[in-house]
């Protein structure tokens, strides 16, 4: 796991392509990503279905209720199958970009 500090975004990759483990360290190291927007790039991983996406749906939702962005960035998905409480999009432009329309929106009030 690498973790990298954007601005108020915290980009957390996974880097030996165990999804089920990389999902029990951000579990577990919560505490110290729960202040900022958080981007994770599992695009290493290949072979990822929607049930390996939605190992991550609790925690984003928790997030989310924080009013925090939570972005899943991923590749070699049907985008259209991802649940609409859980963003994922397939760059890592994308995911920058999401989080700056969503923090527009909290500031808005929305």
């Amino acid at each position: 796991m690498k973790t990298e500090q954007k601005g108020h975004t915290t980009i957390i990759r996974d880097t030996q392509g165990d999804l089920a483990t990389f999902c029990e360290k951000i579990t577990a190291e919560y505490n110290s990503f729960k202040g900022s927007n958080i981007i994770l790039d599992i695009t290493r991983d290949k072979g990822l279905d929607l049930n390996d996406v939605l190992a991550f749906l609790q925690l984003s939702n928790k997030h989310r209720k924080a009013k925090k962005s939570f972005v899943v960035v991923a590749s070699g998905l049907d985008f259209n199958d991802m649940p609409d409480e859980m963003v994922v999009v397939p760059t890592l432009q994308e995911a920058h970009d999401i989080i700056e329309m969503e923090e527009i929106e909290r500031d808005l009030g929305f």
